[in-house]
């Protein structure tokens, strides 16, 4: 491969590159390693993923004691608020969580904060229920905050700092970087990191000599007319910013039983989850963003969310017609809980699935949070990426970061293991969903994005793979796909090792190197 001024200018075979080589090129020989499009990661979280690097985590915790040592350690170093992210107690062999008194006792004096790692509820020690006048009720109960009152909750503790929110920011770029990522989609909105926060990382995102991945970004926030959709966009004076919504909440997760649903939680007789948008707000958003011609998304699991939801762009598409609202390439983020009438609704607005395939990995199969919270026949069927496909519903993978690792082969991985058996994808097909893909869920105007084809933006990354082959969910298929004939491209083995990112390039400009060439 010939890169020049930051595009791909030739590929072909090493033989005809050893004839083109001359003075004029830095020749990089990459000893076998594996070069490939940049990974897209379509949701990510960038301020809460970098406080969270550096934060205590806790996702190694197996019990409310092992939460309440790694706060007791934390509390022997430095000052201000103690913040942790990661636990979660449906891998406990008991489920109980540290109390107000416990919290208080672990660390004295100090303001505790520690996220669920769903980050739709958390616990919090008395000085923070004290500061925030938080009472007991249905959202505040022991040390656990959940519901929209989370929502205040978490926006009151990461209150703006510039100096602070830029380093997380810049922390969490340089990791997405250095796992192989050209290009990540920011999910913004104030109960997250605020307006400010955005505002900051789309102006830094500008600057020519920022070695950072690709931005794009969505802001969560409700409109109700065509020129409030416009002007909220424009105020923003960021081409970076495609789209209002993303995490634009119509119900909250599973695992915090805030996850709107159409029956009880099978562990909770007489919760069916909290809606945070009603049908009518959810359609006058879609009507507002589709008679501005922008995209528009919302945060939605719960199967009673997204019968909501699809009433909403219903009853927008009889208020500005069914053409505008398929023009708006509009998306819907997570969408677990799905069944075949949804699915051809969905198909029928144009919609795109923004799917997180590791969640399945952390949650699905027998025992584990979605058996849980929902049972197991409605545990059965969630993530189904492969019938998406099937239904002819495009669809784009993330992380959710920081909800699960910022790892593109981990995920990958996890479609080809999918506990729905039926809903499992080749890596090929999920690969392409974490780069092209992506792309064309923002509505990128260039074809090429995503690939390395002459005339490219030569934007990958290497990595060392011991070993390539083709991956299907179905032996049938990797018979004759693997005869070189077939022109079916080798992925690295997801066995035991994951692939390590040795470099990473946007646009022909290094934003990771272990290289050392």
């Amino acid at each position: 491969m010939l890169v020049e001024n930051g595009t791909v200018a030739w590929i072909g075979s090493e033989s005809a590159a050893g004839a083109l080589l001359d003075a004029r090129m830095t020749e990089i020989d990459l000893q076998g390693a594996l070069v490939a499009p940049a990974f897209v990661d379509s949701h990510v979280h960038l301020g809460a993923l970098g406080a969270n690097l550096a934060g205590l985590d806790l996702g190694g915790a197996s019990n409310a004691a092992d939460i309440l040592d790694l706060v007791s350690s934390a509390a022997d170093t430095g000052d201000g608020i103690i913040q942790g992210f990661g636990w979660d107690e449906t891998k406990f062999a008991d489920a109980s969580l540290p109390t107000l008194e416990e919290l208080a006792r672990a660390a004295p004096g100090r303001e505790v904060y520690l996220s669920r790692i769903d980050v739709h509820s958390a616990l919090v020690s008395p000085q923070v229920a004290q500061r925030l006048g938080l009472v007991a009720g249905s959202e505040f109960s022991g040390a656990l905050v959940r519901g929209s009152l989370h929502a205040r909750v978490r926006t009151a503790v990461f209150a703006y700092d510039e100096s602070v929110n830029a380093a997380h920011r810049e922390r969490a770029l340089a990791h997405l970087a250095a796992t192989g990522h050209g290009t990540v989609v920011e999910m913004a909105a104030e109960h997250i990191s605020g307006r400010r926060d955005l505002q900051s990382l789309l102006a830094a995102s500008e600057e020519e000599t920022a070695a950072s991945p690709k931005l794009y970004a969505y802001w969560a926030q409700a409109v109700t007319e065509e020129s409030e959709a416009r002007e909220l966009l424009d105020s923003f004076g960021s081409p970076a910013l495609v789209g209002l919504g993303g995490d634009l909440n119509i119900d909250g997760s599973i695992g915090s039983r805030t996850a709107l649903l159409r029956s009880d939680y099978a562990d909770a007789p007489g919760s069916r989850g909290s809606s945070y948008l009603s049908v009518e707000q959810i359609s006058a958003h879609v009507s507002a963003c589709s008679l501005a011609g922008i995209q528009a998304s919302f945060h939605v699991i719960g199967d009673a969310g997204l019968d909501a939801a699809l009433e909403g762009f219903a009853k927008a598409a009889e208020t500005v017609g069914l053409a505008a609202v398929q023009a708006g390439r509009h998306r819907l983020e997570h969408v677990e809980m799905v069944d075949e009438q949804a699915r051809a609704k969905m198909l029928n607005f144009s919609l795109t699935a923004s799917l997180q395939p590791q969640f399945d990995a952390l949650w699905g199969g027998p025992g584990g949070l979605y058996e849980q919270r929902l049972g197991t026949e409605r545990a059965t069927g969630m993530n189904a990426i492969g019938k998406f496909l099937s239904a002819g519903v495009p669809v784009t993978v993330g992380s959710d970061a920081p909800v699960t690792p910022t790892n593109p082969w981990a995920t990958i991985k996890a479609c080809l293991e999918l506990n729905d058996s039926q809903a499992r994808i080749s890596a090929k097909a999920a690969f392409m969903a974490h780069t092209r893909s992506g792309f064309r869920a923002l509505g990128e105007s260039n074809p090429l994005a995503g690939q390395l084809v002459t005339g490219a933006e030569a934007t990958f990354a290497i990595w060392n793979a011991s070993e390539l082959t083709v991956q299907t969910p179905d032996v049938r298929v990797s018979s004759w796909s693997t005869d070189a004939r077939a022109g079916t491209p080798m992925l690295p083995v997801l066995e035991d090792e994951m692939p390590t990112c040795l470099r990473t390039v946007r646009s022909g400009r290094v934003l990771f190197d272990a290289m050392g060439v």
